[in-house]
């Protein structure tokens, strides 16, 4: 195998044997293969592939197309049946739920059984335990039983292990759909800097995630390569082969639905002439708001420090919730400890794969006649937008504040994902977000 390719797969198959009850076990072995009791069921059929160092490859395929047995073969958890698998470097892998752990043993036990999988030696695991329980976020639950854990915590636990193991080739399979949104945001930031340096394999339904992670993607059906090919064509083949088979229902209720293409950068003083119908309607974009959490993971040099985010409505008044498509404020409070001649703050609104939706910052408003925040103060931004329609899902909020200018500054405080935003409800089904419409019209000529 080429020293660029991190995994080659030739020829892969697995056959299971399928029997209606268990006495045709024994009439099988005793049949002596003169007779067949069983039918063949082939969960992967013929599959080869690379994957490059480095990759990102998503696989995508309906339910039952083979997709987790194809990783659990590459992974080793699974014996093929026909075929080989060659992989490079050190493997570290998120399949189902508790996979690798012993339900009987507590979290510390697991995190020290797990690594030593990964060919961790004692005294290896003792050097990172610490980060690992960290990372995890789960307290004193690390000393019990894993099997009084939710699914959750099993998540947060596998996730810090494969994260501090220097795995060279990550598999993952649609675990973080559990995690919650700080936790699956703190995940996308390891796997953004992990595949900077390493080889990423996931199955996922989520064709946004394939769209803006992978380098390539494979499209697995009925156990089979149907294509592997760049991300946007696999998607769209995927797309079209699912809607047309089991979600017709759901698409003919889509066509009535827009799919925007771009974020509105000037929406004026006209409003979308469906809003109010919309808002009365179970489609309205409910908005939810978490408090500020200072606990958040953060970086700067101190010389100021974010303390509070808020969503505040047009007269400004807090916000715990908001709708989508209405006017809003947000509110970013800052201390000073040094004095900032330039002071600069600013925010991204990120979706739950890490990707920015929208961002600002006050550098261009106030760049030709900075102000000065002198030490001992208080410096609070406003920003005042009219809040984007968004597909229900969770976001963040990441404030910062720094010193300087666009191009160089120093930055004092930079929170990761200070506020959780949660939208319940959305009558945008495509798209990062929806814009609104000054007019829609539809005609028939004959």
């Amino acid at each position: 195998m080429s020293c660029d390719v991190a995994i080659k797969i030739q020829d892969l198959s697995k056959h299971y044997q399928i029997y209606e009850q268990p006495s045709d076990r024994l009439r099988q072995i005793f049949s002596r293969g003169r007779k067949k009791f069983h039918k063949d069921f082939c969960a992967v059929q013929d599959v080869s592939f690379e994957v490059a160092r480095g990759e990102v490859v998503g696989i995508v395929g309906k339910n039952g197309s083979g997709k987790s047995t194809l990783l659990q073969m590459i992974c080793g958890t699974l014996n093929p049946t026909t075929g080989t698998v060659e992989v490079k470097g050190r493997v570290a892998a998120l399949l189902e739920l508790g996979a690798g752990f012993n339900p009987e043993f507590t979290g510390r036990e697991n995190v020290y059984l797990s690594a030593a999988l990964y060919g961790l030696s004692r005294q290896e695991i003792d050097a990172r335990y610490d980060e690992i329980v960290a990372f995890s976020e789960i307290g004193e639950f690390i000393d019990q039983p894993v099997k009084t854990y939710s699914s959750g915590m099993f998540v947060r636990l596998a996730f810090a292990v494969i994260a501090h193991v220097d795995a060279d080739v990550l598999v993952i399979d649609e675990a973080l759909s559990v995690g919650d949104a700080y936790f699956v945001q703190k995940c996308m930031r390891f796997l953004r800097e992990f595949m900077r340096r390493g080889t990423l394999l996931f199955c996922s339904h989520d064709t946004e995630a394939v769209l803006h992670l992978c380098t390539k993607a494979i499209l697995m059906n009925r156990g089979r390569l149907e294509l592997l090919a760049e991300p946007k064509k696999v998607v769209e083949k995927y797309l079209a082969a699912f809607y047309s088979t089991e979600n017709s229902a759901q698409r003919e209720e889509n066509n009535g639905s827009e799919a925007p293409s771009a974020v509105a950068i000037d929406l004026g003083e006209y409003r979308d002439a469906r809003l109010s119908v919309i808002n009365q309607s179970a489609l309205r974009n409910d908005i939810e708001l978490f408090r500020f959490d200072e606990q958040q993971s953060s970086f700067g040099q101190g010389g100021a420090r974010i303390v509070d985010v808020q969503l505040l409505d047009s007269v400004g008044r807090p916000l715990s919730w908001a709708v989508g498509g209405e006017d809003v404020q947000l509110c970013i409070r800052c201390e000073i400890f040094v004095t900032l001649n330039r002071p600069i703050v600013g925010f991204q609104f990120r979706d739950r794969l890490g990707q920015i939706i929208f961002a600002d910052n006050t550098y261009l408003s106030y760049c030709d006649a900075p102000i000065t925040a002198v030490a001992n103060s208080e410096l609070v931004a406003l920003f005042s937008f009219r809040m984007p329609l968004l597909p229900s899902g969770d976001y963040s909020i990441s404030p910062a504040i720094a010193d300087g200018t666009q191009e160089t500054h120093v930055q004092h405080h930079w929170v990761h994902d200070a506020c959780i935003v949660r939208v319940h409800a959305s009558s945008v089904c495509l798209g990062l977000v929806g814009v609104p419409m000054r007019a829609i019209s539809l005609a028939v000529s004959s």
